[in-house]
């Protein structure tokens, strides 16, 4: 009897070791993997970019392109002004420096309405008339020939050749052929608005 408790109590020492045994080992595993899981690196999280370093690219972004900026409009101001170039003036346009190039209409209708007055024409009643009556004939062109007839200038004068009696310039200058038609107009029927008149009922004048 005393022999089989003995094997029992036996028995339960090697149970409760091989227990004890069992626990070491697997404390002992949890150990070394908390510690392995522990010593093991982890990755490094994204890191925010410094505010500063962000303004100072942003500033030399802003810089370079102010100066691409300012490169270009400086080529534009080379090309409109290249250097050395002077700028054109305008012509003046003095009496008998009329060739190939016409008169304006207005002008030649300005020159003729300040010319009135030295023919004895009214321009308040007068000038509407000669404006009508050239306008008909030339359109105030001082270079206007008829082709039929040969008439030229600003009047129509037949032959040409006519007004060289007011001017040697008489082909081109407005201020010549004005002159000879207003007093072709003065001899002939009076006044710009009989010589308009005429116009009308018999198609010249």
């Amino acid at each position: 009897m005393p022999l089989r408790i003995a094997a029992v109590a036996g028995a339960a020492v090697v149970l409760v070791g091989a227990g004890a045994v069992a626990a070491f080992a697997t404390a002992g595993d949890g150990g070394k993997t908390a510690a392995a899981a522990k010593s093991t690196p982890q990755a490094d999280a994204p890191r925010r970019p410094d505010p500063r370093v962000l303004e100072e690219q942003r500033r030399r972004l802003n810089l370079e392109r102010a100066d691409q900026a300012a490169r270009k409009d400086a080529g534009r101001r080379l090309e409109l002004q290249p250097k050395g170039r002077k700028p054109t003036p305008k012509p003046t346009r003095t009496p008998g420096a009329y060739a190939g190039n016409p008169v304006p209409a207005g002008e030649a209708q300005r020159i003729a309405k300040a010319m009135l007055p030295s023919f004895g024409f009214d321009p308040d009643t007068q000038f509407g008339c000669l404006v009508k009556l050239w306008d008909k004939e030339s359109g105030w062109r001082t270079t206007a020939q008829n082709p039929s007839s040969g008439a030229y200038g600003i009047p129509q004068a037949l032959p040409g050749e006519k007004m060289a009696s007011a001017g040697d310039d008489w082909r081109t200058n407005p201020r010549t052929q004005i002159k000879w038609g207003l007093g072709y107009i003065k001899d002939r029927y009076g006044s710009p608005c009989e010589a308009w008149a005429h116009s009308q009922s018999v198609g010249w004048y």
